[in-house]
């Protein structure tokens, strides 16, 4: 039998192995009601995938699909959803859509739904009600992690090829709409002396109110971890892979209440660790506009990078490879990726609204998927060419992100990374949501040679300072590389399309890659 999924230290950084090997997923994530039936999936979602490269698929499996009836389990589309993986070849990340997803509790089952008393939702100041059941409500707690530990217990009995590999505990949880859970159990808890894990955690004792305009986010920040980590140890008791909790970001306005107060962005990693322990990482959804800070504030501390949901408009190629360049992210997955290749794409604008996410980061882009597919295909075939510059500290990444360019120095010389030539001047330009940005990675191959994939920026590279003299081209090619075979040359770039041998790299908007050898003029 295959061994478990499992995550790993090595070298002080948390790696994702499946099949007792490094694994990175260049994954999609699905619409929500995309495998809600394995008919839809079928008709609609394996022939638009097929063409992406992909080797992971990020998809949700619902408590009411499992439990409609309380205590009698249906696994029917759970087995139907693993068999159609095992034909296509790929791997999950399951999005347990239980109690919370978005701030809500839709995805609940009739029978949790009807018996508010015993199921009781979150109230807001006015004391109306919040259409989330409150993470307070250890009823509600208890019966999701016993709906998921009997989902994770089938799992393990099932799933012998091991094609679910990840699983998500719930979706962007928090209460929207107020800055905490005001209902009366709620606001007993509120009143009492906090718990002994908060005390440790906060340094201070006495109520939550102690302290201050911090409390009504910290006190759900605690209801929530705890909730989590009940639901995520029963289903590791069955079986036990990787878990994560996901994250809806903090934006402007930058309060709690208008995002999920509660939730795992990024200034509350450090409670979250501390209540729920079970819990493996945190990855971000991203839809803000400074992906490299987001990224980079999530990639600290111990956390993988590990991306569940991100746009999947153009500029999603760029940032994949700053994900792969800069954190070697064990996992990136553009939302809706059910819709690149059909170029169908189904907006909810009201929802959009609401959750503060621009309509236009949804418009299908032809490229999208051109771009996506070449750029998977391409990473796929150098991940162990990433893995040992990663080691080694041979891979560095750009991105642009309201800026001109950057400086980065190499073992043998620096390189001047400079943003948007292909829009016809230098300059920081506003980018429309259909353009993709600048980024990528160089990868040191040698002494003066490097391997370069990236979009939309052009490389000038120098002697290091006080070296004088310049660098020249001795050899540029572009090409593709082959994890076992190396560089495979395409073309031998000269002349116009090589700098007149000054070696000036311009890379076009479509990922390309460039094998360069330098020498130094003097």
């Amino acid at each position: 039998m295959k061994p478990i999924p499992e995550i790993r230290v090595t070298d002080g950084k948390m790696q994702l192995f499946v099949d007792g090997k490094v694994f990175h997923a260049r994954a999609g994530e699905l619409h929500n009601s995309s495998s809600s039936t394995s008919l839809y999936m079928e008709q609609k979602v394996w022939p638009a995938l097929r063409p992406l490269n992909l080797n992971c698929v990020v998809l949700p499996i619902a408590w009411e699909t499992i439990e409609p009836e309380q205590g009698k389990f249906d696994f029917t589309l759970v087995d139907e959803l693993i068999e159609q993986g095992k034909r296509e070849g790929m791997r999950y990340v399951i999005l347990w859509f239980g109690l919370w997803k978005n701030g809500t509790s839709t995805y609940i089952p009739g029978w949790v739904k009807h018996d508010q008393e015993t199921y009781f939702m979150v109230r807001d100041c006015f004391q109306k009600p919040i259409l989330t059941v409150s993470p307070l409500c250890q009823a509600a707690v208890e019966a999701d992690a016993n709906a998921f530990s009997h989902l994770m217990a089938h799992i393990a009995e099932v799933d012998t090829e091991r094609v679910i590999i990840t699983m998500q505990i719930e979706n962007e949880i928090g209460v929207l709409g107020a800055e905490r859970d005001f209902s009366p159990q709620a606001q007993a808890v509120f009143n009492a002396e906090m718990p002994p894990e908060a005390a440790a955690f906060h340094g201070v004792t006495g109520p939550w109110s102690v302290l201050g305009e911090k409390a009504p986010e910290q006190f759900m920040v605690w209801a929530y971890a705890k909730a989590i980590e009940k639901i995520t140890a029963a289903g590791k008791a069955q079986y036990p892979i990787p878990m994560y909790v996901n994250a809806w970001l903090e934006q402007h306005p930058d309060r709690p209440g208008l995002y999920p107060s509660g939730g795992p962005v990024a200034k509350q990693l450090a409670p979250w660790r501390a209540y729920a322990p079970s819990v493996d990482f945190f990855g971000p959804d991203i839809y803000v506009s400074v992906f490299r800070q987001t990224v980079d504030e999530y990639a600290t501390d111990g956390n993988p990078l590990f991306i569940p949901e991100v746009r999947n408009s153009p500029d999603c190629v760029p940032f994949f490879l700053y994900s792969v360049g800069r954190h070697d992210a064990i996992c990136f997955s553009p939302f809706g990726i059910d819709d690149l290749y059909s170029g169908q794409t189904e907006l909810d604008e009201g929802l959009l609204a609401q959750l503060n996410i621009q309509a236009s980061a949804f418009r299908s882009d032809p490229r999208t998927w051109q771009m996506l597919s070449s750029v998977y295909r391409q990473v796929g075939d150098m991940e162990e060419l990433i893995e040992e510059a990663h080691k080694e500290g041979r891979i560095h990444a750009f991105l642009e992100e309201n800026d001109l360019g950057c400086m980065i120095p190499l073992k043998d010389c620096d390189v001047r990374v400079n943003y948007h030539v292909n829009s016809g001047y230098m300059g920081n330009r506003p980018l429309p949501d259909t353009d993709p940005r600048a980024g990528g990675f160089i990868i040191e191959l040698g002494e003066m040679e490097y391997l370069i994939i990236g979009t939309d920026a052009f490389l000038e590279f120098y002697p290091k300072c006080g070296e004088g003299g310049f660098l020249a081209g001795e050899r540029i090619e572009e090409g593709l590389w082959k994890d076992g075979e190396g560089f495979m040359t395409v073309r031998v770039l000269n002349g116009d399309e090589g700098g007149h041998g000054n070696c000036r790299i311009n890379l076009s908007a479509f990922p390309t890659q460039r094998h360069i050898k330098l020498y130094l003029c003097k």
